[in-house]
């Protein structure tokens, strides 16, 4: 490189400030330059907002082959691009490898520092910004060009296609005339040199690589959006899948092109390989991540199952082959197989600890379970055992093992965990007369099923519902389950385990089809309880409890018609029905209290049924 003293103004090229260390406290404000007769360097060294300009300076001055400071501060004519603080940092953040400007610590790194610097300074004229015209191309002291427009104030382009706008024009000094700009610009010649660190966009990065070209023809057929999403600020992580995944991917969906492809399903699988942030390999763990797909219920973002125990497997079908390609907004990893959207089979397959109740949803090649959850017509929550949850499962009713399983699926709606309260759901399990189990809800402390079950992982979120894995198997419910599982019965609890009382909890624990199974039970809610003037005691109080029970019958809401006696209580007096024209249903008692409400019907057991009511009935005492 030849001495840029002696060619005279090259040295304009300082104003470029290529990798700024740090940035003045006065960066976000406008700069303002003092000139007083000042040439462009003294400009600079007074202004705050170009420190890191004059620091580039100085650094490729280092080289015995560059006199940058001396050359812009000769007679000039010069116009110079002079990039801010805040240009010189992002500017670094794209070199890999690169902190600061000592990294540029030999005299190769300095003169190409100083390549970099002359491609902002035109040598032999002062430009105003007036004189700039649309799609004029003007000569640098480096030799290459740059591309000016006028469509969005003044900018310029540089040869790898980025964009630097004057933030301030027109600033006159003793030797020529600044125009401040928000981006370093880099000339091909620097471009070639830095190839190995110079870190583009996520686009820009994809573009470069052969194998990829599939993914960005992809990326262009869906929203046409995605590849300038991609380029901007991010930060992203991209398992970009190759051509090889591609073609693989069209065939085994039966396309012969991406055009074939609807361009929202293309579009959601495409997000479905981009997750928010900069994950290095380094950084990844075994464990859910989101996606950015919205294919989930509601628009929900779809998890990301990340499996490090063999290299890095993604939703157990798709392996990295080429990790850590750095980008400016973020990191690509390169995977062999394209990542489907995953629906809650998919999700429970490829996560380890599910292999258990992979497994037993797939016995004796059963298909019931994964038709069912297969169904992209139909949203499903489903609570997930872990492996450890089925070795400690002992199944001590002897309950069918599939309607087991269909009682931790809820069909008809995907609940996310901020979603949950202390309610009921039905689940796809039934009782013997074909009615759907419920399943108790508790938020207070967690998520608890059924007083047993704890969720261990939230919000695994699949295009058809949502898993919760939990860490117990939730056996099918008894009427007593559900007593003890809701604190609204709690009162009632106290009542039937009082002492003294008959064994009532064995009792309504009967397996179903064994006498006295099934029950129907009307359980008083603490309300009921605290509105009694005493709580009774010993036979009265088992009078009482025993009033609340039909034993040999499930008898649900749709069972009760306006008048309608119901069979004798296990007490041996019998209730009478009324429902009105608002289809509200009370009870009479066996002493002839009315107006006793249900405030909650259809509580499904497996050996009976639950309905609230919100006052405590009280049996025939005359007889």
């Amino acid at each position: 490189m030849k001495n840029l003293g002696k060619i005279l103004k090259s040295t304009a090229l300082v104003m470029l400030l290529f990798f700024a260390t740090s940035c003045s406290d006065d960066d976000n404000e406008k700069p303002v330059i003092i000139v007083d007769n000042d040439n462009i360097v003294e400009a600079a060294q007074k202004t705050s907002a170009l420190s890191a300009l004059v620091s580039a300076l100085a650094k490729a001055d280092e080289s015995a082959n560059n006199d940058l400071i001396a050359a812009l501060s000769s007679e000039g004519p010069f116009t110079v691009l002079a990039p801010t603080n805040d240009a010189f940092t992002s500017l670094l953040a794209r070199l890999d490898g690169f902190d600061s400007l000592d990294d540029f610590n030999n005299e190769q790194l300095q003169d190409l520092l100083a390549t970099i610097l002359k491609y902002h300074v035109v040598s032999g004229a002062a430009v105003s910004s007036s004189a700039l015209t649309e799609g004029q191309s003007i000569t640098t002291l480096q030799g290459e060009n740059l591309t000016v427009s006028l469509t969005n104030g003044v900018t310029f382009t540089d040869a790898a296609g980025e964009i630097a706008t004057v933030t301030s024009a027109d600033v006159e000094t003793e030797n020529g005339i600044v125009h401040i700009i928000d981006k370093v610009l880099i000339p091909q010649e620097a471009l070639d040199a830095l190839s190995d660190v110079l870190l583009v966009s996520i686009t820009d990065l994809a573009i470069s690589v052969p194998s990829l070209s599939i993914l960005v023809d992809a990326l262009l057929a869906a929203d046409g959006d995605l590849p300038t999403v991609l380029a901007n600020d991010g930060p992203f992580t991209v398992f970009a899948p190759t051509n090889e995944a591609f073609e693989a991917f069209l065939a085994a969906n039966n396309f012969n092109s991406l055009d074939e492809i609807p361009t929202e399903v293309l579009t959601q699988v495409l997000l479905n390989h981009v997750v928010a942030g900069t994950i290095l390999s380094t950084d990844l763990t075994t464990g859910y991540a989101s996606s950015l797909s919205t294919a989930g219920p509601n628009e929900a973002n779809l998890s990301m199952f990340i499996n490090i125990e063999d290299g890095v497997v993604i939703n157990g079908t798709s392996t990295v082959t080429a990790a850590d390609n750095k980008a400016i907004n973020g990191v690509v990893h390169i995977v062999d197989v394209v990542i489907g959207l995953p629906n809650i089979v998919d999700h429970a397959v490829a996560n380890p600890n599910l292999t258990s109740l992979v497994g037993a949803l797939t016995a004796d090649n059963n298909t019931t379970f994964t038709t069912l959850l297969s169904d992209s017509e139909t949203d499903f929550t489903v609570f997930a055992p872990l492996n450890s949850a089925f070795d400690n499962f002992t199944n001590p009713s002897g309950n069918e093992l599939n309607t087991i399983l269909a009682n931790h699926v809820i069909s008809g709606a995907a609940a996310n965990a901020a979603s949950l309260s202390n309610t009921y759901f039905n689940t796809a399990a039934t009782n013997a007369d074909g009615d759907n189990l419920s399943i108790y809800v508790n938020v207070d402390d967690g998520v608890k099923l059924n007083g047993v079950s704890s969720v261990a992982a939230a919000d695994i979120v699949a295009t058809n519902g949502i898993i919760h894995a939990v860490d117990t198997v939730i056996d099918l419910p008894t009427v007593v389950t559900f007593a003890t599982a809701d604190p609204n019965f709690s009162s009632l609890v106290g009542a039937l385990t009082a002492e003294g009382q008959p064994d009532f909890v064995s009792v309504l624990s009967t397996p179903n089809g064994t006498a006295p199974a099934p029950f129907t039970v009307f359980a008083p809610i603490n309300d009921a309880f605290a509105a009694l003037t005493e709580v009774p005691s010993g036979d009265v109080l088992t009078a009482v409890l025993n009033h609340h029970v039909i034993a040999g019958a499930n008898i649900v809401s749709g069972d009760l018609s306006d008048g309608l006696t119901s069979p004798a209580t296990l007490e041996g007096d019998t209730l009478t029905f009324t429902i009105d024209s608002d289809s509200n249903v009370t009870i009479t008692d066996g002493s002839g209290n009315t107006e006793i409400g249900i405030i909650a019907v259809d509580v499904q057991a497996n050996n009976g049924v639950i309905h609230a009511i919100n006052t405590v009935m009280i049996p025939n005492t005359t007889n």
